[in-house]
């Protein structure tokens, strides 16, 4: 069993649902992003904003990898610093499309 960190971009809500499911039931400890309860990450108070990604990256240091939800390749600035992030710390970065295929 892994402890995986779920990264990507909201507008792929459903696919980090499914493949956070997909790779729970392969018997990983999926850790996902919080439901954010406003229409946006700008309707957040820049305080808001910043404890929002530093729970996030807390995620990620008690991880052993991080997956990427990378739907048409896309990856956003917030997730490419994620990633950058677990690099730094030696996580493994597994890809949304490498796992659907």
């Amino acid at each position: 069993m892994k402890v995986i960190t779920v990264c990507g971009s909201y507008k792929f809500k459903k696919e980090m649902n499914e493949i956070t499911e997909m790779m729970a039931l392969k018997g990983n400890c999926m850790l996902t992003p919080i439901e954010l309860t406003k229409t946006n990450k700008e309707a957040y108070t820049e305080e808001e904003a910043i404890m929002i990604d530093k729970m996030h990256k807390e995620k990620i240091k008690l991880s052993d990898a991080i997956l990427v939800v990378n739907v048409n390749d896309y990856i956003g600035s917030s997730t490419k610093s994620e990633i950058e992030y677990a690099k730094s710390l030696n996580k493994e970065i597994l890809y949304y499309t490498d796992l659907i295929n």
